[in-house]
């Protein structure tokens, strides 16, 4: 067979065999029939590019490399017309159809909370602070003048870890109060001091709609020359009425805290009701020499809030074991 003709038998097998292919697979069945590098027409065709006499060897091997190249940029267009068409019509995508709405975890009721707490108190001029949730006994008793016969050091009233002693060289428990950040901070730093610290406390409490054994306070402190209880009160009206509203009333009842002297149980009205909210009172001068202030050069006063109170109140939940069940149908109203 003349070498030049079995070129162009090659040529229009390939033609017709690209033209015929409907797809990618057949495609590729037939790049590997006419361009296959190991077998298949290809070879055939370059073993008789050896066979041709050496004057004619330049222009059969030219030759060779146009035929070739043409069937590769006809296969190229060929699978490309492929792609496009197959991508035109497998899609079902129609852009009429309503969009479905992505479900979207948000913040719990409590974490909000605690998120607007921090605003409103930076408004206020407070800075947050954080402290450990697993402390020693200097820090949740002894700084906070609770002497080692109160009761509020009772075992029972407390979540002490039983290891701890052995290895850490002291009792060690469950913070029941975040003072204990106030003791931290007054070791660390100075007067004049304006905090407040927004975290849990564990108290083995009965569980039940307004008490739980792990709840949230925030433990506000300020610190400097001349505090007086009036600020105090200020401070507390100032904080309830921005957070629920101008018609909220605040009142004090006398009480007692190893820790503050005087002592106040505060009380919130929001409606018709009244709610204990919290304690506060004027840092005892024990606390102060606790921690390295003079009580004849400063004073201040600290103030404890529960979280889980206000925003019960807030978003009318009457049962805090509520906002622990992890009930989806519940969380999803805020």
């Amino acid at each position: 067979m003349d070498i030049l003709q079995a070129f162009t038998n090659y040529l229009n097998a390939a033609q017709s065999a690209i033209t015929e292919a409907s797809n990618a697979e057949q495609l590729e069945q037939v790049r590997i029939e006419f361009l296959g590098q190991k077998k298949g027409k290809l070879k055939d065709l370059q073993k008789l590019v050896g066979t041709a006499p050496p004057k004619e060897k330049p222009v059969v091997g030219k030759k060779f490399n146009e035929v070739r190249n043409e069937v590769q940029a006809l296969l190229e267009a060929k699978l490309a017309e492929v792609s496009t068409t197959t991508n035109q019509t497998v899609s079902d995508f129609d852009p009429t159809l309503p969009g479905q709405s992505p479900q979207l975890g948000g913040m719990h009721p409590i974490t909000q909370t605690i998120s607007h707490f921090r605003e409103l108190m930076g408004r206020f001029g407070f800075d947050v602070v954080e402290g450990p949730e697993i402390e020693d006994e200097l820090h949740n008793f002894d700084a906070l003048n609770i002497p080692e016969d109160h009761p509020a050091r009772d075992p029972l009233d407390n979540f002490y870890i039983a290891t701890a002693k052995a290895t850490a060289g002291g009792p060690i428990l469950l913070r029941s109060q975040t003072s204990t950040v106030q003791i931290r901070t007054m070791e660390s730093q100075p007067p004049p001091v304006r905090i407040v610290s927004l975290g849990r406390v564990y108290r083995p409490d009965t569980m039940d709609a307004t008490h739980s054994c792990m709840f949230h306070q925030m433990e506000g402190l300020m610190v400097d020359r001349h505090v007086t209880m009036a600020q105090l009160k200020t401070v507390l009206s100032l904080f309830a009425r921005s957070f629920l509203g101008p018609d909220v009333e605040i009142r004090f009842r006398p009480s007692f805290f190893p820790f503050t002297e005087p002592s106040v149980e505060v009380d919130m009205k929001w409606g018709d009701s009244w709610m204990e909210i919290g304690g506060a009172g004027m840092v005892d001068p024990n606390v102060f020499k606790a921690v390295g202030y003079d009580p004849e050069e400063v004073s201040g006063f600290a103030f404890g809030l529960g979280i889980e109170r206000f925003c019960m109140k807030h978003y009318e939940v009457d049962d805090i074991r509520r906002f622990y069940e992890n009930d989806v149908r519940f969380l999803k109203q805020f």
